[in-house]
């Protein structure tokens, strides 16, 4: 059954900026992208990069290994090396507290 963690603080949360955090085992990348809250999986679905890592550029995040480009709304791999998607995790904000849902 699916539930809401707490995992950052947003004003924490440098914007267009990636940060990752470790929950139930899943490393998660977080955006913050001009005041909205992403979450999605960091490990590049090509070689297994870190995406929190990676340059924002728009609504994309680059894989700092091999330069796949991945939504960070969606997860979806939008240019290669890279072609599965990464999972999108759902974001809850109460306040300043950040919560996705594992």
């Amino acid at each position: 059954m699916a539930r809401f963690v707490k995992v950052a603080k947003k004003s924490r949360l440098p914007e267009n900026r990636g940060t990752y955090v470790e929950v139930g085992g899943n490393r998660i990348a977080l955006f913050n992208l001009s005041g909205d809250i992403y979450a999605i999986g960091d490990t590049c679905t090509h070689q297994g990069g870190s995406l929190s890592q990676g340059r924002v550029r728009g609504n994309e995040v680059e894989c700092p290994w091999h330069g796949s480009f991945f939504d960070i709304e969606t997860g979806e791999a939008v240019s290669p090396p890279a072609r599965d998607k990464v999972i999108s995790y759902k974001v809850r904000l109460t306040d300043d507290v950040v919560e996705v849902e594992i």
